[in-house]
């Protein structure tokens, strides 16, 4: 009987990855609702419908959606912004097929955003040697280093805003001369809005940007209520969490904590 349990565990582990498509039919065949792209992405790893997901689950469910609505035999329904269902359960009126302005809906909600970390923490960025600032959109997905992303940043001192900067050259650098200038004891944690896109692969994109009015007044919103947080505003869509990462700590802060705590252990039975 063991052998038998161990050999159907063995074969679940060598099953191949699902197809993208595949696998999001199955996680919102077992949902209660509508769910969101992120949402999504997050239980196709949770279930192991894919080990390989690349740096950016959520943005390929919503790729792999947002493709395929816009066939009318698609399994798949837009049941609001940023949030679908399959057509056999859903019990409202659908959108059988995605429309021009409702792609346009979605991709406004962040404007010229193309990622963004919040109140990351200071201590556990390295600020010598390479330059790292690791993210990643959930557990199973590939880390991101954000150290060359340009954009906006705030300093925190815990939850309050002390300083608003850009960073035109690189994220990196900028943050690292306020670990050092007249701001370096006042601060703990960081926020950061990035121009530059996360390929499949984990490496930041410039994209191309049409600054028009529209594109501006949106991302200044997405700013605000991000960085803000007012208690008014209506939740964030999904198209947020499809491009939010969050903060990793740098490996090497992590080995010199545990060589530091093993040291520790080893004082304590002398």
């Amino acid at each position: 009987m063991a052998k038998s349990t161990k050999a159907r565990a063995t074969s679940r582990a060598r099953e191949p990855d699902k197809p993208w498509l595949e696998a999001i039919q199955t996680v919102l065949a077992k949902a209660d609702g509508a769910l969101g792209c992120a949402e999504i992405a997050e239980r196709i790893i949770e279930k192991g419908l894919r080990r390989s997901v690349g740096a950016t689950p959520a943005q390929t469910v919503a790729s792999v959606l947002s493709t395929s609505v816009r066939d009318k035999a698609s399994p798949f329904a837009r049941v609001a912004r940023g949030l679908y269902t399959l057509k056999a359960q859903a019990n409202a009126p659908l959108e059988t097929s995605q429309s021009a302005k409702q792609e346009a809906e979605d991709s406004a909600e962040t404007g010229a955003l193309r990622a963004f970390g919040m109140y990351w923490r200071r201590d556990d960025v390295l600020w010598s040697g390479t330059a790292r600032l690791l993210g990643r959109q959930g557990n199973g997905a590939s880390d991101v280093n954000f150290a060359a992303q340009i954009g906006v940043y705030l300093l925190h001192d815990r939850d309050r805003v002390i300083y608003v900067g850009r960073a035109t050259d690189t994220l990196y650098a900028r943050l690292r001369v306020h670990t050092s200038d007249r701001l370096s004891g006042r601060w703990d944690r960081f926020s950061w809005f990035g121009l530059k896109g996360v390929s499949d692969a984990g490496a930041l994109v410039e994209e191309d940007v049409p600054w028009t009015p529209g594109v501006v007044i949106e991302t200044m919103e997405a700013l605000l209520i991000e960085g803000l947080e007012p208690p008014l505003n209506r939740r964030r869509g999904d198209n947020f969490s499809a491009v939010e990462f969050v903060q990793v700590a740098d490996p090497l802060i992590i080995r010199r904590q545990k060589e530091a705590l093993i040291e520790e252990m080893k004082k304590s039975v002398e």
